[in-house]
């Protein structure tokens, strides 16, 4: 985390303008280089996401929600054949979290709403920003549930808060829930838009800043100790889910990492941001 923040921001005048995206449908890179087999992480949240990017599928008494989508290319291997391969059915999946509109993480939407009338939850601005885009590799899904803060998701026996922390993009959502290991209730605290982007200015990275400040205290009022993300660059998910595989009967789950370190990556998504605010000001 610290190493892809806290580097010296590009000098606002001799930044460049902010790309256009492409209508250009891209070449899905070779298998090889991100796909991975999926894992049951804790007693009903399974990891069905890439060696780079996540997405998370949170079992309940009443279906699954889903968390984030992944690239077009990516998601039906590893979210509808991974959850299959975990023996659970992609056709239960009720709703589908996406934390931010981009395409790392919302092209497989599409496919969970056409294929499985699965809902679809997103932050309003970036509802907007998907719709006036250039048509999403796989479909753009279309408008369902616009998230609010502080809403609480309700499935069966689990209950899901979302959190509005703009920033990263204006609708990005973070999320609070509990999960279970060995029968062991723990929060989590999902963060859910966490790199800087180019067209960063001084209003966003303070958008940012009171973002991740707001979801800072309220993983600490909750008691979080597992800290999940959709990068694995920031939670080292890829790595943790192998680590599993030999984990002692008495071994904590490595994705449990303590009040502390939750404390210390949001201390560090704070204080990078307010370094490249500087170069901003």
């Amino acid at each position: 985390l610290l190493g892809r923040l806290c580097v010296v921001p590009p000098n606002k005048e001799n930044s460049p303008p902010p790309r256009p995206p492409s209508a250009a449908r891209r070449p899905a890179p070779d298998r090889s280089s991100w796909y991975a087999p999926p894992f049951k992480v804790f007693d009903n949240l399974y990891w069905v996401g890439t060696k780079i990017h996540s997405s998370w599928a949170l079992k309940t008494s009443d279906g699954i929600i889903l968390i984030d989508t992944l690239y077009n290319y990516a998601s039906e291997p590893e979210i509808v054949d991974g959850l299959t391969k975990l023996g659970l059915d992609p056709a239960t999946v009720k709703y589908v979290i996406v934390s931010h509109g981009h395409g790392d993480h919302d092209e497989g939407a599409n496919l969970m709403q056409q294929r499985f009338h699965a809902h679809i939850i997103m932050g309003g601005p970036d509802w907007d920003a998907i719709e006036k885009a250039y048509p999403m590799p796989g479909g753009t899904p279309k408008r369902d549930m616009v998230a609010t803060d502080g809403e609480k998701l309700t499935l069966g026996d689990t209950a899901v808060t979302i959190v509005l922390t703009p920033g990263h993009t204006l609708g990005t959502l973070s999320l609070l829930f509990q999960v279970k290991d060995q029968g062991k209730p723990l929060n989590v605290v999902y963060s859910g838009g966490t790199a800087f982007n180019n067209q960063f200015d001084a209003e966003r990275f303070q958008m940012y800043i009171a973002s991740q400040r707001k979801l800072a205290r309220l993983a600490a009022d909750s008691g979080v100790t597992v800290l999940l993300s959709n990068h694995s660059e920031f939670d080292d998910a890829y790595t943790k889910a192998r680590l599993l595989a030999s984990r002692g009967a008495d071994e904590p789950n490595p994705f449990e990492v303590g009040q502390e370190s939750v404390a210390r990556y949001f201390t560090t998504t704070d204080e990078c941001a307010q370094a490249a605010l500087f170069e901003y000001k």
